[in-house]
């Protein structure tokens, strides 16, 4: 058996799942984004429910839009029925999530949640069924054949249902403006909190740690400079304490090929003029973004006069967490 190959067909058939349910797009979807805005805004709650692997997805798409600030719970279709109904509330809506549309559990629980004022959003790939003959709106989540050899496990429709239930967090994150700064307020811990939450002035180097010299200073003594604050660039200022340029390792590697009296030379002379730079005040995810677009081993920190403050070294990062 090629597992490879076998492998490779999975991926094919997953792929052309969610093509197929791309297509099938159209203005139920638009429909169900401003429900959702709409009961948000009015402070209700999304509900989700479903059976199975649905179930597992639901349980993905709740923690979703829960963590981009749309209120989610989660609701089992069996303990509904004995107490669970009391998270059910007038103005909520509910999503239903069942590739057959025929899932008895979620069929039976139907009329207790139809005795609330809640609307509900069909997410199936069987726009025909019970389930989307009750429901307010469908989102139709059909795929031409699952990636299981017999057509049975639900594999290509579970991505396709994850997939839309990702679209539909997404799409209702940007319908109500949710920034950069709420989604920190909501990962306060681990590394998006981290990275959300920290301003470069609280991870980079500083002090003695951070290597700083004038533009006369010869590069003899610019190298015992960086070699005291054990760094493997140094921030170079003009007379007035500005940055002007940077000097690396990399920078005195080069030159040694060509300078024999590089040593005496001074850092205006053989440093890189206008080396990339970051406020101090800044996001760490900013700093992060530049070492992502940037080829660059060390990033120098200036305060708002354009002074070298500090200076966060990439190797940093990962004990810091952020990456």
């Amino acid at each position: 058996m090629n597992h490879l190959a076998q492998a490779r067909k999975v991926f094919d058939i997953e792929m052309a799942a969610l093509r197929a349910v791309r297509a099938q797009l159209d203005g139920s979807f638009a429909q169900a984004v401003e429900l959702i805005v709409e009961t948000l805004r009015q402070r209700g709650k999304l509900i989700v429910v479903g059976i199975g692997k649905s179930g597992h997805v639901g349980h993905k798409l709740a923690a979703t839009l829960t963590s981009t600030g749309s209120t989610s719970v989660v609701l089992n279709s069996v303990d509904a029925l004995h107490g669970d109904l009391g998270i059910v509330a007038d103005g909520d809506t509910v999503l239903a999530l069942s590739y057959s549309g025929e899932s008895e559990e979620l069929l039976n629980l139907l009329p207790a949640l139809k005795r609330f004022l809640v609307k509900i959003i069909a997410i199936t790939g069987a726009p025909k069924s019970s389930l989307a003959g009750h429901s307010d709106l469908v989102l139709n989540v059909r795929v031409p054949r699952e990636a299981c050899p017999f057509n049975l496990a639900p594999t290509a429709s579970t991505t396709a249902t994850l997939v839309m239930g990702d679209a539909l967090a997404m799409a209702v994150l940007q319908a109500r403006g949710f920034k950069r700064q709420d989604f920190a307020k909501f990962h306060p811990s681990g590394a998006i909190g981290r990275a959300m939450l920290s301003r470069v002035v609280d991870i980079m180097r500083s002090g003695p740690r951070n290597a700083v010299a004038g533009d006369n200073l010869t590069v003899k003594e610019a190298l015992l400079v960086m070699t005291h604050a054990k760094s493997g660039s140094l921030s170079v200022v003009n007379g007035r304490g500005k940055l002007v340029g940077v000097f690396t390792d990399g920078d005195f590697r080069r030159h040694m090929a060509t300078d024999e009296d590089l040593l005496a030379q001074p850092l205006k002379a053989v440093m890189t003029p206008k080396p990339i730079c970051i406020r101090d005040d800044a996001l760490a995810v900013e700093a992060l973004k530049v070492f992502n677009q940037r080829n660059i081993d060390d990033l120098i920190v200036v305060n708002a006069k354009h002074e070298p403050v500090g200076l966060v070294d990439s190797q940093d990062l990962p004990k810091l967490k952020l990456m």
